[in-house]
């Protein structure tokens, strides 16, 4: 079963990778991917809702740190340990079939990181400030072509990134969960 599970897998990387490549993508997704520009977007965006957001959103941004933070030691320091599953761009069954935009690098390819900090982040808000609701329509998006782009550069399997978004999901809708909590403890002190 795991077999046929990897070979499906495969297939899909190689058509999300090479089938669906095209002058658009592979000039978009590395700069979607890029860490050091999702690192200053997300910054950005916490500095803005810190200085024009109202003081509950401002605790929220806040708490969205420990959201991105337990998103990605979950996937990084926990699972992927444990799982030890090489990239696709490690893996030398798969180098003909790789469409590398993107430095390998020398971690570990399962979970995807980048989906469990995207989707732990949108979900968070998702939970956390439901009433936003244009607003959290674009974070799913961003998020769903952070987890995609992965798979166009060449650095993640599928799977990897659909698992990656499923812990993000999870972190960050107990995140926001957890955050309602201290809302209510919050507003009983300092009321």
């Amino acid at each position: 079963m795991f077999e046929s599970l990897q070979s499906i897998d495969s297939s899909a990387f190689v058509f999300v990778n090479q089938t669906l490549a095209n002058p658009l993508t592979d000039f978009v997704m590395p700069i979607i991917t890029n860490d050091m520009l999702l690192r200053i977007g997300f910054a950005l965006v916490t500095a803005l809702i810190l200085i024009k957001g109202d003081n509950k959103l401002r605790r929220a941004a806040l708490f969205s740190i420990l959201a991105l933070a337990a998103g990605d030691y979950t996937s990084s320091s926990i699972i992927k340990p444990l799982a030890e599953r090489l990239r696709p761009c490690q893996d030398s069954a798969m180098l003909t079939n790789l469409h590398l935009l993107v430095n390998c690098g020398a971690g570990k390819s399962f979970p995807s990181s980048h989906a469990a900090t995207a989707f732990a982040v949108a979900f968070f808000y998702l939970k956390a400030t439901p009433k936003a609701v244009r607003a959290l329509r674009v974070v799913i998006i961003i998020a769903t072509l952070i987890a995609l782009s992965r798979v166009f550069v060449g650095v993640h399997y599928p799977i990897d990134i659909a698992s990656g978004s499923l812990l993000g999901m999870i972190v960050g809708w107990l995140g926001g969960l957890l955050f309602l909590w201290s809302e209510k403890d919050y507003s009983i002190r300092y009321k």
